[in-house]
């Protein structure tokens, strides 16, 4: 289930408000009137992106008196993070390999210190 499990986070990652959700969270707990100051969305619309987030496991929420807040869950952060690090060695690999190929073609290209000589020389 570890690939629905993703899904679920990825999904939820994938909208800008809920990653600007997460970012403010990351600064400590905040209520849906604190996390709906920058958007100019209802706060209905902020409740529903934090259920989501909530189903993600990205946030846990609590409720104090009148007061509902939420804080932010790294755990399901750090999977997705987990899944990708293969990916970025997969890159990293490859960039590597672009990177000799390139020094390869331009050390090609360069003139040699023989050539250099003899072009002063005809000067």
């Amino acid at each position: 289930m570890a690939a629905d499990r993703l899904s679920t986070i990825f999904a939820a990652l994938a909208d800008p408000t809920r990653r600007a959700i997460l970012a403010r969270l990351a600064e400590g707990d905040a209520t849906v009137t604190e996390l709906a100051e920058p958007f100019s969305i209802s706060l209905p619309a902020i409740s529903r992106h934090l259920k989501v987030l909530e189903r993600a496991g990205l946030i846990s929420r609590s409720r104090t008196a009148q007061w509902r807040s939420s804080a932010l869950t790294a755990g399901p952060l750090q999977e997705a993070t987990t899944w990708m690090e293969r990916y970025r060695q997969f890159w990293d690999a490859n960039f590597e390999r672009l990177d000799a190929h390139l020094r390869h073609i331009q050390q090609a290209q360069a003139p040699s210190a023989e050539d250099q000589q003899q072009d002063q020389q005809q000067q």
